[in-house]
């Protein structure tokens, strides 16, 4: 696409889409007390609640009729919460002991305007308007908040070598919550701000890196890393000259309404994927420190309280569970992609801002509303399975040092689905073993995030 035709196209787009009447008639009711594999239509502020769409169409990923910019367009939660920049924090989580900036009660709904990082961080300038611009990009379709935080964003002294990219917007107060408690967090819509996403591929990053000595890792040849070791600047200590590759992606309407990314095919046309729009990083205060830029809360790895987790089944009308513990839970969320494949592997899904609706609720032991092992480890599920989760270093830098060995992730995940069949299931642990081994499925989750991760799928229809 011509980089002067993409306002156009975008403008057609928007005004194609859906708005929030539309929304709400495409989504399937969810009572605050309904199970987790139930369709999510959302309860507005003042707006009530609808029914009607098969669970499909409720899925289906749909645009609004206007860019999303702060506060404007459908919000389909009780509660909304801006990215402002005394509202995040770049590059960082938020410790145990950090001031939530919304308190909520126990079931209610949040919707939350994420901001993704791509656009704004300093390899690109910081400067999203000139940076999209440079892209055909129209100021309008430029998100205030994404502007706002490139050039406002004072909390921490950003270092583009050291900090996560993300922007972490939260932490969120969930009246009720308590160590040893869980936190379940039901996806009920995911609307995309913006027409278009950008994916990133970094130096030193990714599948494919080259090693901090020079070297190749293991398996791969000089040749073969990405990017090629040839356009290296990291040397110049300028993030804009570093050679850092970055595919700005529009979104463009396919047959029968869905919504594809759109890159080029080298002259010879274009590729054309899907979108399915979720949260990279959703989490609970895991670790404390008084330093906001200690390791420990450094965005990019995942750990026991979640975080970056990059699984790409938690789009809407799934379920993710993580083990509190803060008071509060202290709830925050960022990193949104409009599509991933499982690997993640050059580094960056297609990222894309999302203004994201959750309902979150407070599970205690013994009340049966959360699986045994969330209460330890994260566990998610879909309308058609469960999700049992392993990371390589669930601790982060608390634990064994950013390991990375999907060995460790694997074994974890297979350990976690076990306990969950035997838990809740009733299974013998040696048949559940055998079962697992000839019917569930167990996919690599990211290899990109220093701590990797591997998660199960267990076809709820098997039980």
């Amino acid at each position: 696409m011509a980089r002067n035709s993409f306002g156009e196209h975008a403008r057609s787009i928007l005004r194609s889409g859906l708005g929030r009447r539309d929304f709400l008639r495409a989504t399937a009711a969810v009572s605050a007390a309904g199970a987790a594999t139930a369709a999510g239509a959302v309860t507005a502020a003042g707006a009530g609640t609808a029914a009607g769409a098969s669970a499909a169409q409720a899925a289906r990923p749909t645009l609004p009729s206007e860019v999303l910019q702060p506060g404007r367009g459908p919000i389909h939660g009780r509660h909304y919460l801006a990215s402002l920049p005394d509202q995040v924090r770049w590059g960082y989580v938020p410790s145990l002991s950090s001031k939530p900036v919304l308190t909520m009660r126990s079931g209610e709904t949040v919707t939350v305007d994420t901001v993704s990082h791509e656009g704004i961080l300093e390899d690109q300038g910081r400067d999203p308007a000139a940076w999209f611009g440079r892209h055909g990009v129209g100021r309008s379709q430029v998100l205030d908040d994404a502007v706002q935080i490139a050039k406002e964003y004072d909390r921490t002294a950003r270092n583009f070598d050291v900090d996560g990219p993300h922007v972490v917007t939260g932490p969120i107060f969930v009246a009720g919550a308590e160590p040893g408690d869980v936190l379940k967090i039901e996806m009920l819509s995911m609307l995309p701000r913006v027409p278009y996403g950008v994916v990133s591929s970094r130096h030193g990053k990714g599948a494919l890196p080259q090693l901090a000595g020079g070297t190749a890792p293991a398996g791969i040849t000089l040749d073969e890393v990405m990017p090629p070791i040839e356009t290296d600047g990291r040397g110049t200590g300028d993030p804009t000259k570093y050679g850092n590759v970055s595919v700005f992606t529009p979104v463009r309407r396919g047959p029968r309404g869905a919504i594809n990314g759109v890159m080029p095919r080298g002259g010879r046309g274009e590729v054309s994927f899907p979108l399915d729009p979720f949260m990279g990083l959703m989490g609970v205060a895991f670790a404390e420190s008084s330093d906001l830029t200690a390791p420990a809360l450094n965005s990019i790895p995942p750990t026991l309280g979640g975080g970056n987790i990059d699984i790409n089944l938690l789009g809407v009308r799934s379920t993710f569970y993580l083990p509190v513990f803060a008071d509060g839970a202290l709830f925050h969320v960022g990193d949104p992609h409009l599509a991933m494949g499982n690997g993640e592997v050059a580094l960056t899904a297609m990222e894309g801002s999302l203004r994201a609706t959750f309902r979150l609720t407070v599970c205690k032991k013994g009340s049966g509303d959360a699986p045994a092992v969330a209460f330890r480890y994260p566990f998610a599920e879909t309308p058609d399975a469960w999700v049992p989760i392993g990371l390589s270093d669930p601790n982060g830098s608390q634990g064994g040092g950013q390991v990375n060995d999907l060995n460790i992730a694997m074994r974890r995940a297979v350990v976690n689905a076990l306990d969950f069949l035997v838990d809740e299931l009733g299974m013998d642990r040696p048949i559940a073993y055998a079962y697992l081994s000839a019917a569930a499925n167990f996919e690599v989750s990211q290899v990109v995030d220093r701590t990797v991760g591997v998660h199960g799928v267990i076809p709820k229809d098997h039980f």
